[in-house]
């Protein structure tokens, strides 16, 4: 059952940090500010999930 839960863990986190990248793209920080914000929730898909969730730029509207 351990590997069904760690799928379903990692699916849920797959789906939370192609949000967070949409959410990036369609804010309105400057190129550079999106480029690192990307690479840092794909390098570090929890801790930069949860860094862009405190710090990262907000979607404009």
């Amino acid at each position: 059952m351990g590997i069904e839960v760690g799928g379903l863990i990692g699916l849920l986190v797959l789906i939370a940090d192609v949000w967070a990248i949409v959410n990036v793209f369609s804010s309105g920080a400057s190129v550079g500010s999106k480029v690192v914000w990307t690479v840092v929730i794909l390098v570090l898909p929890v801790v930069g999930l949860l860094a862009w969730l405190l710090f990262g730029p907000r979607a404009a509207g």
